[in-house]
């Protein structure tokens, strides 16, 4: 189905203590916190302001799903890319990302949608699969591998037919 990643959502499920001490659950439901562009589907799942993070401390996502993380803090999510047959890849991935708030993060390149964010990235692939691409080459990766992307200059592309869902925590990072 085209543009069948517009269709992801992740369901959230969070514990706590109860009045008496006991661990009990506390929500269960569909994350509130996404964004739909062309490029991929953000479900934001949890947030933390800075770490370390108290156990018991609330979720800190706000209404609107966006790429950068607080800078001491992280931004737990599940991202699904479509297949760059899919849509106009060369021209829509640097809007996909400044309606993510990480228009900055666009670099001038002959590689299409080349970008870097000030971010430590922990990604894992849960089905379909992407090429990572540096300045220096790419990468195939498929389910159940994991990326570290450390704030280098970097992109994705999606060259099979099916969408590609990935697990990934934005750590704020410093250069």
């Amino acid at each position: 189905m085209v543009q069948e990643h517009r269709e992801a959502w992740a369901r959230r499920v969070v514990t706590g203590v109860d009045s008496q001490g006991r661990s009990t659950f506390v929500s269960d439901g569909l994350t509130e916190t996404r964004r739909v562009t062309d490029a991929f589907t953000l479900n934001h799942l949890w947030q933390a302001i800075s770490v370390p993070i108290h156990v018991g401390a609330d979720n800190t996502l706000g209404k609107e799903a966006v790429i950068p993380p607080p800078p001491a803090g992280f931004t737990y999510m599940i991202t699904t890319m479509p297949p760059d047959q899919e849509w106009d890849f060369e021209a829509g991935y640097a809007k996909a990302l400044a309606d993510s708030h990480a228009e900055e993060s666009v670099v001038t390149s002959d590689i299409a949608g080349l970008h870097a964010t000030d971010t430590v990235d922990i990604i894992t692939i849960i089905s379909g699969e992407v090429w990572a691409v540096t300045e220096t080459g790419e990468k195939l990766l498929k389910p159940r591998d994991t990326i570290v992307q450390r704030g280098t200059r970097h992109a994705w592309r999606n060259r099979g037919t099916v969408p590609c869902e990935m697990v990934v925590v934005h750590f704020g990072g410093v250069r």
